[in-house]
């Protein structure tokens, strides 16, 4: 089995190689996109991908997300993020992704996402109204994501100063 794990954070990276090598699979490790499509190229598809969805250089998970669907539609893509959102959500799963989880995921967790190809319609809806300040931070990452992470046309888009965007970009998401 081998699985693809493309994450900036070096330690949370060495923590999930070690579970998953416990669980029998066999780790290539990118710190970036560019470095899991060299990757791809040396190595060939994988059997599964774990992709950050915040990434240097650039470019996003997103765009990884959609290079390894492009490459082999059969690789299970498990998107994680700190800063999860609807919209992202659905952009990786658009994109060719099978589940979008948020972090700290498990190793466990995450093996079980491979397996989540298909919808689940016994899953828990939520009842509970989302706040106005959960809806403008999904909203901004919507319209950032529409301006592929250039945050100065996301700015100009939302009709607010770069700065203050950026200040508002800097906070952790509102739960709920």
């Amino acid at each position: 089995m081998q699985l693809l794990l493309v994450d900036d954070d070096q330690i949370f990276c060495r923590v999930l190689v070690n579970a998953f090598e416990k669980r029998g699979f066999e780790v290539g490790v990118a710190h970036d996109v560019d470095q899991a499509l060299a990757l791809l190229g040396k190595n060939g598809a994988p059997d599964y991908a774990v992709v950050d969805l915040s990434m240097p250089g650039g470019r996003s998970g997103l765009s990884l997300v959609e290079a390894l669907h492009a490459y082999d539609a059969r690789i299970a893509i498990v998107v994680l993020t700190g800063y999860a959102s609807v919209a992202t959500a659905v952009e990786a799963i658009k994109l060719g992704a099978t589940h979008y989880l948020s972090k700290p995921a498990h190793a466990d967790e995450i093996i079980q996402a491979f397996d989540r190809g298909q919808g689940d319609s016994a899953a828990h809806v939520e009842e509970s109204a989302v706040s106005v300040k959960r809806v403008e931070w999904e909203y901004i990452q919507k319209v950032l994501n529409d301006c592929d992470g250039n945050v100065s046309a996301a700015a100009r888009k939302l009709g607010m100063h770069r700065r203050t965007l950026q200040r508002k970009l800097l906070k952790r998401p509102v739960k709920s």
